[in-house]
């Protein structure tokens, strides 16, 4: 069972660090030919590109031209450290142990815009690059078409070494670089809705905590079978049989 999550914009490098274990990502060499095309632009570049301000299209720019290899201990920090959005404060890897690090590494998986995958323990030095950034590069006019099948493939590399079944937690912007149709897995996709004025409903805050808490309680309890993930329970949540519609799993909560 693998699961894939989304990044997050918001980004954490100064909290003490929970493990000094470190891996390298995978397409570091990809990374660094976007990091090429990207340190040509000019700050209000950056901010038209992705629609920030100013002193965010500034801090960005910066970032692109500081970025450098080798990622070290010391000019990077491992991805499930770095991220810092709701997703990460439900999976609160901070708390985790070296074994339960080490089952995160084999089974979470993050899309990235600028590194395609990250492995919960690979050195990443901060950036911002949503995947949805309609950035013109060498290999096509956008990021899906600069990853093209690389993902995918990777993704159904990994899976055919385990058990064929790829959890989906990632947002929509992020999983459409994955190629559903040359994807060769089961794909799961877990939907968290809130009651909120007598109905159940996708509250996008409580949605991206709960997909971080489920990778949590995957990891915390040593879950390899996804079908085992039906007892998820964490803040409230159960899974409901009834809104569920095949391997479009519903959990729900009542009102906090």
């Amino acid at each position: 069972m693998l699961m894939v999550v989304s990044p997050a914009k918001n980004l954490d490098y100064e909290s003490p660090r929970a493990t000094e274990k470190h891996t390298q990502p995978q397409f570091l060499d990809d990374a660094c030919e976007l990091i090429d095309q990207l340190k040509t632009l000019e700050p209000h570049q950056v901010s038209n590109l992705m629609g920030i301000s100013e002193k965010l299209g500034q801090l960005n720019a910066e970032r692109f031209q500081q970025w450098h290899t080798p990622f070290t201990p010391e000019n990077a920090r491992p991805a499930a450290l770095a991220f810092n959005g709701d997703v990460y404060t439900g999976l609160a890897a901070q708390d985790f142990s070296d074994k339960e690090f080490e089952f995160a590494q084999k089974h979470l998986r993050i899309l990235s815009g600028l590194y395609g995958i990250l492995r919960p323990l690979d050195l990443m030095q901060p950036y911002r690059l949503e995947m949805g950034t309609k950035f013109e590069n060498k290999r096509g006019k956008d990021l899906y078409e600069f990853w093209g099948d690389i993902i995918t493939d990777a993704l159904n590399s990994e899976l055919q070494a385990d058990d064929g079944v790829l959890v989906n937690l990632a947002s929509n912007e992020y999983f459409k670089s994955v190629r559903k149709k040359k994807l060769d897995a089961r794909m799961i996709t877990p939907q968290f809705k809130d009651w909120k004025n007598g109905q159940y409903k996708m509250i996008s805050f409580y949605a991206k905590k709960a997909r971080g808490l489920m990778c949590r309680y995957a990891i915390t309890n040593g879950i390899t079978r996804a079908d085992d993930l039906k007892g998820f329970d964490l803040a409230g949540y159960r899974f409901s049989e009834e809104q569920s519609s095949g391997d479009n799993w519903t959990f729900l909560r009542d009102e906090q």
